[in-house]
């Protein structure tokens, strides 16, 4: 039997935070962490709702018994508590790519090194690792804070999708298309590094 691109468990340890996978044991740690609906405003579905929460995760994990998604916690080591959710997504071993995506974490770690963190953990993953070709990052058209957060970690802009997905509210979304190829991950991962070593500094 082939083996999966991404081996179970994958587990990757950072400084402040650990990426571990998403299993059913979490839900109920990671929903209260999810109940802030600010976190949802720019995203498709409002996880901030149980059953749309507990329908999204669920799937996550069947999505990744397919091979389609690779869900995480993110798990914060000082305070031992989960205080988000990311994950490896559109996910096709035969042409080395992959997306990053369905990240959030609580307001209180917002503009912290967390994200900053995360990336540099998935993306080494990718490029170190699974030797990904292409990595894409996509968000909402309108979300100017997290497109020059993508655009400072290397991601280079190619264009907008657009209406391309149906939010909750019946609205269209636009979104907004970066990726990271094989040969651009040094310098992006200079990048990170440089603003990483800037946040835990500060």
């Amino acid at each position: 039997m082939e083996q999966p691109w991404i081996k179970h468990p994958t587990i990757l340890k950072g400084q402040t935070v650990d990426l571990l996978p998403l299993e059913k044991i979490h839900f109920e740690e990671l929903y209260l962490a999810a109940v802030d609906k600010k976190l949802w405003e720019l995203i498709p579905i409002d996880c901030s709702e149980p059953e749309k929460f507990s329908a999204a995760y669920t799937k996550a994990l069947t999505e990744r018994e397919k091979g389609n998604h690779y869900p995480f916690i993110i798990y914060h080591k000082q305070t031992e508590e989960i205080i988000g959710s990311t994950r490896f997504f559109e996910i096709f071993p035969d042409d080395k790519k992959l997306e990053i995506g369905w990240t959030w974490v609580i307001r209180k770690y917002w503009n912290t090194a967390v994200n900053l963190e995360c990336k540099l953990l998935l993306l080494t993953h990718c490029f170190e690792v699974l030797k990904t070709r292409r990595v894409q990052i996509k968000t909402d058209q309108n979300n100017l804070r997290s497109r020059k957060a993508i655009e400072k970690i290397g991601g280079q802009f190619e264009g907008i999708l657009r209406k391309d997905k149906i939010k909750d509210d019946g609205t269209s979304r636009s979104a907004a298309y970066y990726s990271i190829l094989d040969d651009e991950w040094e310098a992006a991962k200079e990048k990170i590094q440089t603003l990483l070593d800037q946040k835990n500094k500060a």
